[in-house]
């Protein structure tokens, strides 16, 4: 396979909301490759060909992003089916990477869901070619019996919906390019920017570029712009362009001049249809109702068969059922494999375009600050790799470069057995055969650079692997031998000796390597490929046992397996030794339990209620900034005071709350600040782009974070124009005392260093501190003051990494229920004291610096616990769709579920209601189920995880004015409010201390009569 064969390929998948019609298109396409070989065209949509496990044939829905490779024209298509459900938003982002452009699907009647909005920044931020396919549109003629011209608004008002999606994503890039542009050298706008600005300006999707496609997926039948066009070009005398430019929008054909006019050049009171009203969708309408009203004409198909020369058996034009009369006429008449292929082969990139422009997603460019220590043949290695990926190298000669976005476990019955000897021993001697008895792991790939063997050996490289670190890097790096390499075709396999750049391939062998996804290549010196964006985190969690005992073993190997083949579950030990299996939500979960009761341990398991995850603050909402600023001298009196048990060191902790947009911020930022804390900022290699999901492209990540942290502290401010400036001036002076972030060094809670005298009257030392964080971000310079040469200096020192650890240990277990906590300011005073001469004796109380940690973690606990503690709750985003008839058992149940209502309305040209809802995650599980139940099936249900909000409950509320006792009762008599049932089932579940009475209701129990 040379350049030319490399230009015909397209690597795509389909991506859409859940129950959008993707498995069925696939269906349809694949029936149309290969003459019917892998499926009857007949039997397309029924089959479900691509949902090949049991469990997705039972639930009607696909788990899993599957591939097959098709055949059209002189093309090479390698098909990817992704999953539309929430819960398996994971594997859509396998199949994403995966691919150069993508088929984004959506429902005519349902239109723009919450998935679509997903998958849609999924392929923006993979830099995906997408292209529109709007599916279902019989049921606009059908099921809401719509006009031609009501159906028209409808189809127009998806497009303009899902384009005002793109370009919202697009527009921050616009800005970012215009920034970048004028912050150039020379400060002008050439002809070659304003070409690129103006390109970014235009619409995504058009049906007259090509782009849009008509279908209707379960009858088989679909249509662009262009089919039409060509075919009205001849009748109109027009050109074929001309006329596919003028067949969506305000163009209007005048009969008696034969004209194409706007709508300004109509007369007014003019009925005349818009052109894809009159020429596309009235002949539509026009074959529906010939076929399926009881009175149709059922000349105007036999004028349809007639026009177009379509070939169909005499015994499906006799048959009684109109249903299939008119699919065997529209199938033959509008081809929907032909529709979207020949759309997907002109508008989609292949391989060689595809990667020029994805290379800075999939490599971002690094450059050498250190200097002297690189080594300068690697550091040339691996550029050369980067240039092969971009150019998308298929000679023998390139490096080969690989990229593993899962791996999955098929049967050992499906792998193909015939083949050459290597094949053979390799299927006998396969240690994952050994380790794994009936499943075989096969890694889901794409070749990116080079030729891929059978027998290959190559280097497994894990995301965390740096070429120029020489053996410090080395664990993250394995080498291995390639068992075999096959084409997938769906749920089967075709084994290949070798396939070339820019092919989708499983591969056997790597079992024992790769635990989730890693990149390969054939030297030592390549970048690993940057890590995937999954658009949810698992959330779920449950603890899981064997129902015996004995089979622990079998249960931690079935775990293992578990891990390797669902790329999205985590699987932890927890502080009790219990094993903690975390899902992204129910459907995900059950199907994570199914896989390892039946495949992979075998053996019954007893799964716990889900252990919900909460965080711990403070009363308030941080808006006031610049009275919390204020109060956070230690000063004030509003401090918590605490002393080592040897009377040496006294503590004094101050908190607040921090605005909600700063706490939003520095959650969402935990894996840079992780990177710039940790050090990775400092050595010799930088990374220019960021490998997080960001929109602007070229923004150095540290900046933009510095910056973004300045504006999110003042952000939220209730002040006057003049007291934001006093304040910001105050938060950028608090910014550069920034000691440490926690817990775990990266969290949304903050440490500052004390601002004080640093000998104090009584002759104790303030422990100081250094800005550390502070000194990374960029907010100060790195400043290393030199103390006076004493003993109780140097003492003072050693303690400071004592204070720290204390502030993490407390950020991590607070003081309700030993959740993180949540949004929180700390600033620590420790005053060190001279060893009095009656005790520089042995120490009695430990270890001084484990004293100084827990007289820390105390004081920070109970400064909590002095302001109002609050809890935080996790919340989920649910979208709901119901008729009429069923809102009010719907509110019923969201009622009982603590659900905020946020918005309800119609949906335009149906009778359904779409409901938009808050749902804490700990009041989510079973939600779904009885919604079912109490809307008898009527209302359906999508949650993902939106944000974190305080309950605005006091856990330790006592009545005490004379309205609250009237209302509530006296303290003996009040029930626990939410905030207090919620931490009281956390401690529980910890084996803390509950505050619960044993005797609920007491009664002295009198036996009247006795019997013997």
């Amino acid at each position: 396979m040379d350049e030319s064969d490399a230009r015909n390929i397209r690597n795509i998948c389909i991506l859409a909301h859940v129950d959008h019609g993707k498995t069925t298109l696939a269906d349809h396409l694949i029936a149309s490759s290969g003459d019917g070989e892998l499926l009857k065209p007949r039997l397309a949509g029924k089959v479900r060909y691509m949902d090949y496990l049991d469990e997705e044939q039972r639930r009607a829905i696909t788990m899993k992003s599957s591939s097959i490779s098709l055949r059209y024209k002189d093309y090479s298509l390698n098909l990817i089916d992704s999953p539309g459900h929430m819960d398996f938003c994971s594997e859509v982002s396998t199949a994403a990477r995966l691919s150069d452009g993508a088929l984004v699907l959506v429902d005519a009647v349902e239109g723009v869901h919450i998935q679509t909005h997903a998958v849609l920044r999924q392929a923006w931020i993979e830099k995906l070619t997408p292209c529109l396919v709007l599916n279902k549109i019989d049921r606009l003629i059908c099921e809401l019996r719509l006009s031609p011209m009501e159906a028209y608004t409808r189809l127009i008002r998806i497009v303009h919906e899902v384009n005002g999606i793109v370009s919202a994503y697009k527009s921050e890039k616009y800005l970012s390019d215009v920034d970048s542009i004028l912050a150039s050298p020379s400060g002008e706008i050439t002809d070659e920017s304003l070409e690129l600005l103006e390109d970014d300006e235009e619409v995504t999707f058009q049906p007259q570029k090509g782009n849009v496609v008509f279908v209707c997926a379960l009858d088989g039948w679909g249509f662009g712009v262009s089919e039409f066009a060509n075919f009205y070009a001849s009748k109109l005398g027009a050109k074929a362009d001309t006329l596919q430019k003028s067949l969506w929008g305000p163009r209007y054909y005048i009969p008696k001049t034969k004209m194409i006019v706007g709508k300004k050049s109509l007369s007014a009171g003019s009925k005349t249809k818009p052109m894809f009203v009159q020429f596309v969708l009235d002949p539509l309408w026009q074959v529906y109702e010939a076929a399926l009203d009881p009175g149709g004409d059922r000349a105007v198909l036999e004028k349809v068969i007639k026009s177009f020369n379509l070939i169909i058996p005499q015994r499906e034009l006799q048959n009684k059922d109109p249903k299939n009369l008119l699919q065997s006429v529209m199938s033959r008449w509008l081809p929907l494999s032909d529709a979207v292929l020949s759309m997907a082969v002109k508008h989609l990139p292949d391989p060689i375009s595809a990667q020029a422009y994805r290379i800075p997603r999939l490599v971002p460019e690094r450059k050498v600050i250190g200097g002297n220590e690189v080594d300068s043949s690697v550091l040339a290695e691996a550029e050369l790799v980067r240039r092969s990926i971009e150019a998308c190298d298929s000679s023998r000669d390139s490096p080969c470069v690989v990229f593993v976005s899962k791996m999955f476990a098929i049967p050992m019955k499906m792998i193909p057995q015939g083949g050459d000897h290597r094949e053979r021993m390799n299927g006998l001697n396969d240690d994952d055969s050994k380790s794994e008895s009936d499943e075989c792991f096969l890694a889901f790939a794409r070749i990116f650079s080079g030729v891929l063997r059978a027998g290959q050996r190559v280097f497994v490289i894990s995301a965390l692997y740096d070429p120029l670190k020489g053996e410090s890097s080395q664990k993250y790096i394995q080498e291995a031998e390639l068992h075999s390499i096959y084409l997938m075709m769906g749920q089967g396999l075709k084994p290949v000796n070798e396939v070339k750049a820019g092919n989708v391939v499983a591969i056997r062998g790597l079992g024992p390597y790769i635990s989730k996804s890693a990149t390969l290549s054939s030297t030592r010196n390549c970048w690993p490929l940057a890590s995937m964006e999954f658009q949810v985190s698992p959330t779920l969690r449950v603890a899981i046992e064997p129902s015996d005992p004995s089979d622990m073993s079998a249960l931690m190997k079935g775990l293992r397996l578990l891990n390797r083949a669902d790329p999205f579950v985590e699987i932890t030990v927890s502080a009790r030794g219990e094993h903690v299996l975390a899902a992204a939500g129910e459907v995900h979960l059950e199907r994570c339990i199914k896989d390892l009761t039946d495949r992979f341990a075998r053996v019954n398991i007893e799964v716990s209620s889900p252990l919900v995850s909460y965080r711990e603050t403070i009363e308030g909402d941080g808006s006031n900034l610049l009275e919390s600023l204020r109060s956070l001298s230690l000063n004030a009196s509003d401090y918590v005071e605490k002393r080592t048990p040897n009377g040496r060191c006294v503590i004094r902790v101050h908190v607040m709350k921090l605005p909600h947009s700063l706490t939003k911020l520095l959650d969402e930022s935990t894996d840079l600040l992780g990177d710039i804390i940790g050090g990775k900022g400092s050595h010799s290699i930088k990374i220019l782009e960021s490998q997080s999901p960001s929109l602007e492209e070229n923004v150095d990540p540290v900046e933009a974070l510095k910056s973004q942290l300045v504006e999110a502290g003042v952000s939220s401010s209730s002040e006057t124009e003049n007291d934001r400036e006093k304040c910001k001036a105050e938060w950028v002076k608090l910014l550069k005392r920034i000691w440490a972030l926690g817990p775990r060094e990266k969290g949304p809670n903050i440490l500052f260093a004390p601002d004080g005298k640093r000998i104090c009257e009584d002759g104790s030392i303030l422990v100081r501190g250094s800005p550390h964080v502070s000194q990374r971000l960029g907010f100060t310079e790195d400043s290393t003051e030199t103390p006076p040469d004493s003993a109780l200096y140097s003492e003072a020192l050693t303690l400071e990494s004592s204070i720290v650890s204390g502030f993490q240990l407390a950020t991590a277990s607070g003081p309700l229920c030993d959740e993180p906590m949540w949004g929180l300011a700390f600033t620590i005073e420790s005053h060190l004291a001279e060893d009095s001469e009656t005790e520089k004796q042995p120490e009695n109380f430990g270890i001084f610096t484990g004293q100084v940690m827990t007289a820390v973690k105390d004081a920070c606990r109970a400064a909590v616990l002095q302001t109002n503690p609050r809890i935080v709750e996790a919340m989920y985003f649910c979208e709901l769709n119901t008729a009429p008839e069923y809102l009010g058992p719907m509110y019923a149940v969201l009622s009982r579920r603590r659900a905020r209502v946020l918005k309800e309305e119609m949906q335009e040209g149906s009778s359904l209601f779409t409901v938009h809802a808050y749902v804490p995650v700990s009041e989510s599980f079973g939600f779904a189920e009885e919604l079912r139940k109490g809307t008898s099936g009527g209302a359906s249900a999508l949650m993902v995880l939106s944000h974190w909000e305080m309950l605005e409950e006091d856990p330790f509320f006592v009545p005490k004015t004379e309205e609250e006792i009237e209302e509530f009762g006296d303290g003996a008599s009040v029930l626990p409010n939410t905030a207090r049932k919620l931490i009281n089932a956390v401690r529980r579940r910890k084996g803390l201390h509950v505050e619960e009475k044993v005797v609920q209701h007491a009664t002295k129990q009198r036996t009247l009569a006795r019997k013997v």
